[in-house]
């Protein structure tokens, strides 16, 4: 357990969580690194006062993007000779036992690419199941059992433990990503070099998926802001352009995106904000424009 490395992103963050969060890895036994992207608040003097804080703070000045600000964590915690990295959000927060679960499980398996946990968001009534695309068809895999392990083709960043072996192999984030699509492109990139993920039911967290989200035919469907439309749009685009990811992925996973095209278009508010981002954002992964977003 000492040997890993748990690297928290911030952006702005809510600081009565990122405390619960920080004291939370601690007591699992996790050693913490804060990489801050830019916020306003000085994040490393603001742990300075906490008891107990993070014991490292990285602050990168300015808004690098999510990939960018996992990469310094990983390499962090490589100088640290850590085996493991637990990458974490700011606005989640890990059960009781859950680093446990994900270490007692990634210990066990050979070419493991990564380990995660089973997520709850309070505002939505279920909680989100594991994805795996078979042929054309998407499967979602349910926690039938507590202590079930499913193989799935990626999972989301925040929970997920990659063995820093795994890293050296399949490479870092990839950062001209900036945001959103990251940890899917680095998942399958991951089973392209024969490694495996897994989502683990028995280790649970909390974590706040998007913005509110909208009630459409008795699902809660998330939604996120226009900008983060356009990052998710384009680099869905750059990642159907990559000759590492799989073919029926990128069928399966582009008719998804048509739909989610449809749907923000017309229920999501500001309605010509989002659909003007989404339209650019799909230019621009047709031109392979990357990074940050410039208008």
């Amino acid at each position: 357990m000492h040997s890993i490395v748990s690297v928290i992103i911030t952006y702005q963050p809510d600081l009565t969580v990122l405390r619960q969060l920080v004291a939370a890895l601690r007591d699992q036994g996790t050693c913490v690194l804060v990489v801050d992207n830019g916020s306003e608040e000085n994040v490393g003097h603001w742990n300075a006062d906490q008891t107990p804080g993070a014991h490292h703070v990285i602050e990168l000045g300015s808004n690098h993007g999510i990939a960018h600000a996992h990469n310094v964590g990983i390499d962090w915690a490589r100088s640290q000779d850590a085996r493991y990295v637990l990458l974490m959000d700011q606005d989640s927060i890990p059960a009781p036992g859950m680093v446990a679960a994900l270490w007692h499980q990634a210990e066990q398996v050979d070419r493991l690419a990564a380990v995660g946990p089973r997520y709850v968001d309070s505002r939505r009534d279920n909680p989100p199941p594991f994805m795996q695309v078979k042929g054309l068809r998407l499967f979602r895999h349910s926690c039938i059992r507590e202590n079930d392990t499913v193989p799935v083709d990626y999972l989301i960043s925040s929970g997920s433990l990659i063995p820093l072996s795994t890293l050296a192999v399949v490479g870092n984030m990839r950062e001209d990503l900036f945001i959103d699509y990251v940890d899917i492109e680095w998942g399958l990139r991951a089973r392209h070099y024969g490694y495996q993920s897994y989502g683990v039911c028995a280790a649970k967290m909390e974590h706040s998926l998007g913005d509110n989200p909208i009630k459409f035919f008795g699902r809660k469907i998330p939604v996120h802001s226009a900008l983060r439309h356009y990052y998710h749009f384009r680099n869905a685009i750059l990642l159907y352009r990559s000759d590492l990811l799989p073919f029926n992925w990128k069928i399966v996973d582009g008719s998804r995106l048509i739909l989610r095209y449809g749907f923000y278009t017309i229920f999501a508010k500001p309605r010509f904000a989002h659909w003007k981002m989404m339209t650019v954002g799909l230019l621009h992964g047709c031109i392979n424009r990357s990074g940050k977003y410039r208008p």
